[in-house]
Formats: C-alpha cells, structure tokens, sequence
C-alpha cells in the first residue's frame, strides 16, 4: 500500500467540512514534477471553504491550498529546465485547455475550463503535491521559502494595481478591505507612484495597524467625510463594498473589484453612469506577473514579511484558520515539510 501523508481536505459545501485525512501521494505525468511543498499559504477562498461560504464549486473531496513553495522531489520523463531538488514557487492554473483562443493568448487564466490547485484539483496542504512544469518559477537564492510562498497573493495584487486599475504616478488611490490582498493593493499603489490610503472597518484595527506599520499606508477605520479618489480598488470580500467605491470615486475615474462577494446587490449602479466611471474586474494572474512580481521580492522592491502573523504545523491548521477569519492575523502559514535554509 501507498505511504500516506496527512492532507486539509474540504470534503463538502457545507459549514466546517474540513478535517485532516490521510492522503497518498500523487501520481505525476510526463509533464509534471512531484513537489514536496515546504510553506503553503492560507487565502481568503480556503476560509470561505471552511465555512462554507465559498461562491465557486469545488470537486469533492479536495485538499485545500494553492499559495505553495518548496523543493522538486521527482520530474517526470519530458520535464526540461528543472531538477530534483530545485527550490520553486508556482501557479495556480493546475488544468489549462492549451487550445482555448484565451490560453493561446498568454490568458489562461480566463480560460473558462481552467481549474485550480483546493478546488478543482488536490492543493498543496499536503506533503506532496503534483504541479504542471508549465505552473513552476524557480526562487532566488536570497529568498526564504515562507517568502515565496507569499508570491501568490501578491501576484493577484499586481494584476488588479499595475495591468487592470492603471495606477500611475500621482493617483489618488483608496483601497477597500485590510485583508492581505488589500494590504497588498495598496503596497502595489504606493510603488505604482500612487498616494494610497487603506479602509477598513473599527474591527479591522489590528490588521490596518499592522498595514500602517509595516508599508508606511495611510489606514482608517471607516469612510472619512469627502472622501475622493482616482482610483478604487475594492479587495473586500462582501458586495457591498462596491456602494462605498461608487461614493468615493471621482467622475470619470476609475474601480478595479479583486475581492469576491457572492451577495446579490440591493442598491442602484446609477452612480456609475452618472460619473462616467470605469468599472474593472481582475482575476488571477500570468506568466509576466509572476516573474516580475518575484523579481521585486527578491530585489527587496516589494517586502512582505509583516504579512505573515504566524507559521503553524499541518495538524494546526484550524487554529490558522480561525486566526485569519478572526482579523488576528493578515496571513497565516502552514509549515508542511520546512527545511533549513
């Protein structure tokens, strides 16, 4: 019989189906190479599993996990460019269709049949996970593996900043929602040349402090009188945070929604015909988003490590958890099998 490696499986849609299991080991194809994952992060999308609030379906059951760095424990027979033992990061995009007009175009990402690592396919809460040569960038060598863990998230934050939302040099950005994506929204604005300023709500305190302290933004606990902005970037994960961007937006300017929020919305959009406003949603993340964004990482463009509010063991994995969906931490990490560096 296989070795089995315990594994965060979400095993249903309903609340709090997510329990630890033994999993085996995946089989890797000619393509593929058999990663034995050191760091995983925990996103926002894993919480939404776990309670049972997730708006995109997933194949049950399904390990959780796809903010993931480590080192290559086997390649497969057609794999060239990397070997065992190499130290890597890699993408999200676990099942492309390498036909579809938008893969063709470098924008997998949007291709309609894509599935993702802790949905789609098993994720990286595990020991080992199976990852598309395609998928892989390898980790400078000044760069701590927990680090590069963290590249996912700010991929998704450099996409919806530099590509989508086209901040420039003196923009006035306000960014909705202190999660790690939206700390990282503004951090993106702010190296973009953009003066960005970070809401939140009074129970987001802790994590706007953290994002003060840490990247130099300007926070607040909620919507300051005359508020104005070029630039909305709405990273928070309930639909009614696009109301507020609709306020606080100035004619003819401009909202980027990153954040999920699966409500229906009850209010009327007429604000955004009557200021002439552009309205942007980004998803995801490319090849180039992914070099550049490790590129800054490791030239110290961009620093992170204030994100991370603790590392946890596997079998800890609730108390991760329920410290992120708490507003306790910005970014939890799960240690899976670390390795001195």
């Amino acid at each position: 019989m296989k070795e089995q490696f315990p594994a965060v499986v979400n095993f249903a849609a309903a609340p709090h189906s997510v329990e630890v299991r033994p999993m085996p080991a995946p089989e890797i194809g000619p393509d593929d190479v058999l990663l034995e994952v050191a760091y995983v992060g925990v996103c926002g999308s894993d919480l939404h599993r776990w309670l049972g609030t997730a708006s995109v379906p997933a194949n049950y059951p399904v390990i959780l996990g796809h903010e993931y760095a480590g080192r290559i424990a086997a390649v497969g027979g057609e794999v060239t460019g990397f070997a065992t033992g190499d130290r890597v990061v890699g993408e999200t995009a676990a099942v492309i269709d390498p036909d579809s007009p938008l893969t063709r175009r470098g924008l997998y990402q949007l291709d309609p049949r894509r599935r993702g690592f802790g949905y789609g396919v098993h994720g990286a809460m595990t020991r080992y996970l199976c990852v598309p040569q395609r998928c892989l960038h390898r980790v400078p060598a000044q760069m701590p593996l927990q680090i590069a863990a963290l590249t996912e998230p700010c991929c998704v934050a450099y996409n919806a900043v530099a590509n989508h939302a086209g901040v420039t040099l003196g923009d006035r950005v306000i960014v909705i929602g202190p999660g790690p994506i939206g700390v990282l929204c503004a951090a993106m604005a702010q190296l973009q040349g953009g003066d960005a300023m970070l809401l939140g709500l009074p129970a987001d305190r802790a994590r706007l402090e953290v994002a003060r302290a840490a990247f130099g933004l300007r926070v607040s606990d909620g919507v300051p009188d005359d508020l104005q902005a070029d630039v909305v970037i709405d990273a928070a994960g309930a639909s009614a945070s696009l109301r507020t961007a609709l306020e606080v937006v100035r004619p003819g300017g401009r909202i980027t929604k990153v954040g999920w929020g699966p409500q229906p919305v009850d209010y009327s959009l007429d604000p955004l015909v009557q200021k002439n406003v552009t309205l942007q949603g980004s998803y995801s993340h490319n090849w180039i988003v992914w070099e550049r964004v490790i590129e800054l990482l490791a030239r110290g463009r961009l620093v992170v490590d204030a994100l991370i509010g603790g590392i946890w063991e596997l079998n800890d994995w609730q108390k991760a958890f329920a410290d992120m969906a708490e507003g306790r931490v910005l970014k939890s990490l799960l240690a899976v099998a670390p390795t001195s560096e």
